[in-house]
């Protein structure tokens, strides 16, 4: 019985594990598709010339490369030439990397500002409609202190676009901010930051917001809903409502077995068993920044709630640093948060897409009033000769009713 427990019972543990890591090595940087959409390059777009609107969805760009060699600004130039009018380009959070814009003085201040101003050069050279969230990363990683890192971003962005709306929902107040786009397109805009930020955030009179109490939110985005029943809604925000990500709780078996990489890719050190316990904390209890966290968990319960009611709505998060898709309740929930980083995703469960690769998601509005969801990757390696790859297309079903009120 000792040599059972002490043989066999770590023989097939490790064999498990194996097996497992193989599983996940075999499927990374591969799409996944739910089986009904496994033959989407046979489905027919509309022409051409009855595309209304197109939006770029980019999300987490703010390790961009500086150098003019960066993949996914690369294939944004060939949406930006492909789509010069009638086209809007949001950048979904996390727009710098570690800390967001810190003061003048700051150790990482000119890394941040030189890769703002790569992002907002190639904006002003295509006159593309920019519009900017603000992530947890842009709130110095939600620390007490990052409403000013919040303000200082909103600051430079608008006065280099000499634009207000370019940063929305401003002041870092709740939102939500509406903006009409096209015939029958609606963009509703809300800062899912603001529930989980530690210290000073936004409220009230005194910080410009136009309600004191945060259920006030809750009753203006339904409301602002049910008006639009008529009208197809992108919703934008920072963090996902479905994810099959790190954030959603999902690790890697490497994740359990070396858990200091965490901290450091480089934090090799096997913890078997014992490395698991920080991935099930973060899965069942959660940092302030993953799903499972009480403050995360409960608006994301509100929000979906208010969702739930309706069957015209298309949410667009970042946050996890991969491509994903989920159709829920008739609604469509989309993660696009590899503009500049790629972290692990987990195929199969609710989805009907991940893959795990830099690009981001293109929304195509069409004058029949159909959305088309399109997914553009950068090529994997500098040497591939592959320019941009759509490697996704599905039209986005929602039920529009008809309109009984103006907007």
């Amino acid at each position: 019985m000792l040599l059972y427990f002490l043989i066999i019972i770590p023989t097939l543990f490790a064999i498990f594990l194996l097996f497992s890591y193989w599983q996940e090595w075999k499927y990374r940087r591969k799409p996944y598709y739910k089986l009904a959409d496994v033959g989407w390059r046979k489905t027919s777009l509309p022409p051409d010339a009855e595309k209304s609107y197109s939006l770029a969805m980019l999300g987490d760009i703010g390790a961009v490369a500086t150098d003019g060699s960066d993949p996914v600004l690369k294939i944004f130039e060939r949406w930006q030439q492909a789509n010069a009018a009638a086209c809007t380009a949001v950048f979904l959070g996390d727009n710098l990397y570690p800390v967001g814009l810190p003061p003048e003085g700051h150790r990482h201040r000119a890394m941040a500002e030189n890769r703002l101003k790569t992002i907002l050069q190639q904006l002003q050279h295509y006159k593309t409609q920019p519009i900017f969230l603000s992530g947890n990363h842009d709130w110095n990683k939600g620390r007490p202190d990052g409403y000013q890192y919040m303000l200082r971003q909103q600051a430079y962005i608008t006065e280099a676009l000499q634009n207000k709306d370019t940063y929305l929902p401003q002041n870092g107040c709740p939102g939500p901010v509406a903006l009409q786009l096209a015939d029958g397109l609606l963009l509703v805009v809300i800062n899912t930051q603001w529930w989980v930020q530690r210290g000073e955030k936004p409220l009230g009179s005194n910080y410009s917001c136009p309600y004191s109490d945060i259920e006030e939110f809750y009753i203006a985005l339904n409301n602002l809903l049910r008006r639009n029943r008529h009208q197809q809604i992108i919703v934008a925000a920072h963090h996902p409502l479905y994810s099959n990500a790190l954030h959603g709780g999902k690790f890697t078996i490497k994740q359990h077995l070396f858990p200091l990489t965490a901290a450091h890719k480089r934090f090799l050190i096997p913890l078997p068993i014992l490395g698991s316990l920080y991935p099930f904390y973060r899965k069942y209890f959660g940092a302030s920044e993953d799903m499972s966290h009480k403050k995360y968990k409960r608006m994301r319960k509100r929000l979906l709630q208010i969702f739930n009611r309706y069957q015209n709505i298309i949410y667009v998060a970042g946050h996890d640093h991969n491509l994903q898709h989920f159709e829920k309740r008739g609604n469509h929930y989309l993660v696009s948060g590899s503009g500049s980083k790629t972290s692990f995703v987990k195929k199969g469960g609710n989805a009907t897409f991940t893959l795990e690769q830099h690009g981001f998601v293109v929304l195509n509005y069409y004058q029949n009033r159909e959305v088309w969801l399109e997914v553009h990757v950068a090529p994997v390696t500098a040497t591939d000769n592959t320019t941009d790859l759509v490697v996704f297309r599905k039209k986005l079903e929602s039920i529009v009713v008809p309109q009984q009120q103006p907007v």
